[in-house]
């Protein structure tokens, strides 16, 4: 089984000498780098699903909030 986490992207940038679009996702106060090549349109504030280090897709808030609670609940 694979898990993916919602995060919310703080900052965008292209990685130097690679062109790889990344980002920082906070991740419930814990920022961590990120691949976004595979959401290019993904904008700061919005929300992601990530999976090893990639964001996989865009999510909205409300379904982050959510699951970002379920995974509390749940230790």
């Amino acid at each position: 089984m694979c898990l993916g986490i919602p995060g919310r992207v703080v900052e965008i940038h292209v990685e130097e000498g690679r062109g790889a679009l990344m980002g920082k996702v906070d991740f419930a106060g814990v920022r961590k780098d990120v691949c976004l090549a595979y959401v290019p349109d993904i904008r700061v504030g919005e929300y992601t699903i990530v999976h090893v280090g990639f964001a996989i897709t865009r999510i909205d808030e409300a379904s982050a909030e959510e699951t970002l609670r379920t995974f509390h609940a749940l230790g």
